[in-house]
């Protein structure tokens, strides 16, 4: 095999970049029955294809014309790449994109014998057919013209690595703050109805009251939205549209239910000095008040997820479609079903 300069195998990086993007962007594209700008880059490419091209490339320079040691070879390379990749996104980013959870043989979800048999052939056809015409074609380019385009490529690939980097921390810190969310609001719901128990019936009688209200002004936020819709449906509305109002729609009904959380707990303070299990009537306020800054912090960390970052945010499902996450399992879901209803 040809020895190679530098920027020669950064053009094969993005030339076999760009090659894994066609195959993944169609064959999911076909399974999902629309087209779907695969990867979690903006442009087309797949650095996880460009990547293992060059492990393979790398790892069966000495046996090229050995079929069985290029497959063997190849395959092992990639899957260790793949499984060093997928562990370390999961790591920075708490979400995977892709999962073999439910594959035969698989390690950890990272990795399974179905793909490490596809690195496999696909070693084998990149050694033997694949780079043979590429190879020739990048050797003929003059050496200034492809340290040029080496340059330009290793601009464009970090500019779109840079914001989709800031895209996937953003799907993060969200998908963190949903799940705290609903966890704190659980606690809170649970301490007051642990007081509710201890109150007087004209507290008990309110509450109920707060409840019903609740309920009414939920399902007419659900109401407008739907006539919204409607109506924008008609003038047709575009799909980012679409998004953007289901999510002011989520946010205007967790907003309700934290109001309605934080009257409860008012109402609370306002009755007379009732005794919270062990508490006294001091201690039982200062839990109280404890709860309502709790409510109030809840309510402040809602107005940090813009729609601008939930725009982002939905790029990066758009093209990782299969993304899941263990940690963050519910809130990812949710945020994928919100698109999907959108179709």
């Amino acid at each position: 095999m040809h020895t190679y300069h530098l920027t020669q195998w950064l053009l094969f990086f993005f030339i076999y970049s760009f090659i894994g993007w066609i195959w993944e962007s169609c064959y999911v594209s076909i399974k999902k029955r629309r087209w779907v700008n695969r990867g979690f880059l903006h442009g087309p490419m797949l650095p996880i294809y460009g990547s293992g091209a060059l492990v393979i490339l790398v790892s069966t320079i000495g046996v090229r014309e050995n079929i069985w040691l290029i497959f063997l070879l190849g395959m092992i390379a990639a899957t260790v790449l793949e499984y060093i990749t997928g562990a370390a996104m999961e790591r920075l980013f708490h979400v995977r994109y892709w999962d073999y959870t439910g594959k035969k043989l698989n390690v950890n979800g990272y990795i399974c014998a179905g793909s490490s048999l596809c690195w496999g052939v696909f070693s084998v056809l990149l050694v033997r057919v694949v780079h043979i015409p590429v190879e020739r074609a990048v050797l003929d380019i003059p050496m200034f013209i492809t340290d040029g385009a080496a340059l330009v490529f290793t601009v464009i690939m970090s500019v779109d690595l840079t914001q989709s980097f800031n895209e996937a921390m953003d799907l993060k810190q969200v998908l963190v703050q949903l799940e705290e969310s609903k966890e704190q609001i659980k606690k809170i719901q649970e301490k007051l109805r642990a007081v509710s128990e201890e109150a007087v019936e004209d507290y008990r009688r309110r509450s109920d009251e707060l409840m019903a209200e609740y309920r009414q002004r939920s399902e007419k936020i659900l109401e407008d939205y739907r006539q919204r819709a409607e109506e924008l449906a008609e003038k047709g509305r575009s799909r980012k549209a679409a998004y953007l109002d289901w999510i002011d729609m989520k946010r205007a009904q967790k907003r309700l239910q934290l109001e309605e959380l934080a009257e409860r707990a008012e109402s609370l303070l306002k009755e007379g000095p009732f005794r919270l299990g062990s508490l006294s009537g001091e201690e039982r306020r200062e839990e109280l008040k404890k709860l309502k800054d709790s409510i109030a912090g809840e309510l402040g960390k809602m107005s940090s997820r813009t729609d601008k970052r939930y725009l982002r945010i939905a790029g990066q499902l758009k093209r990782n479609p299969t993304a899941a996450s263990q940690k963050f399992a519910r809130a990812l879901e949710e945020l994928k079903n919100t698109l999907d209803r959108l179709k």
